[in-house]
This record gives C-alpha cells, structure tokens and sequence, in this order.
C-alpha cells in the first residue's frame, strides 16, 4: 500500500495541530513551512480537512487553522480512505472499490491481499491521531529489523 502525497501533507498538518490542540491557531505559512509542504498545495489539502469538521480556520492577524474536533474522535483510516479512497491493495478484494477479476475462482493468492487489506483496515481504524501523538517516531534501524533481505518492502 502506498498514500498520496495529499494524504502524507495531510497528515503532516494535522499532527502539528494535534501537538497545538487547544492552543493558538496556526498560519498556513507556518503550517506549510514546519511539515516542508508547498502552502498553495497545503491550502488544498486544508479545505479538505475543514470539509470533513477535523479542523477550522479563524480569519486575522492571530488567525490561522486549528483542530476542531478532538484527536481521539479521528483516526488514521478516516484521513488516508478521505483522501486517496480504499485501503484494499486490490480491487478484487475491495468492499467498495471491489471489481471483480476473471481468476477470482481459482486465485489462491488473493486471500492474502484480502488479509493484508483487514490487518490495515484494522490497524488504520483503531489508531487515533491522539494515540498515534504519544508515540515515537520510528527509528531507521527500526525499518529493517526482523526482515533478511528486505527488497521491495
């Protein structure tokens, strides 16, 4: 599975509000130059955030965006299915997005795209912004740690 760079930026902004929840709103030029995202490209991405209630914006000299709901009531999936649509790695195995394929009978490897899609589905759904601010970032050494080889991952 991969996400857009809409969602990355996305998410990107929305965890610099979550670390100001409750705080002073923040500009558009500060969001865009804390997470390194183009701002007339993060002013997209915004409006898009504000259409779905996650956050707000209020106009002025101390104006800028805010988290307007609460991080523990929005979660991961909610923001990657908002903006690049199904989790599923294939269409066949898609609830919503589902095409069916001409080899569905026979595939046996489908059912582990079908597992991969649950497991993300699943993890996606139940991390919330607020549970996911409390950890840490994930370390280099960290990406190929129980993995011989690793091409491709």
């Amino acid at each position: 599975m991969r996400i857009s760079k809409k969602t990355d930026y996305a998410l990107r902004a929305l965890f610099t509000l979550v670390d100001h929840y409750g705080g002073q709103p923040i500009p558009i030029r500060e969001l865009a130059r804390r997470n390194d995202v183009p701002k007339r490209f993060l002013e997209q991405i915004m409006l898009g955030l504000k259409s779905q209630g996650w956050v707000d914006s209020s106009a002025g000299i101390r104006g800028g965006y805010f988290l307007a709901k609460n991080p523990a009531k929005i979660t991961m999936g909610e923001v990657v299915r908002h903006f690049d649509g199904i989790l599923a790695p294939i269409d066949c195995v898609s609830v919503t997005g589902y095409q069916r394929c001409s080899q569905e009978s026979v595939c046996r490897f489908r059912r582990v795209f079908f597992d991969a899609r649950n497991f993300v589905a699943n993890l996606m759904d139940r991390a919330t912004l607020a549970d996911i601010a409390k950890g840490l970032p994930l370390a280099k050494r960290e990406i190929s740690s129980g993995f011989i080889g690793g091409e491709g991952i």
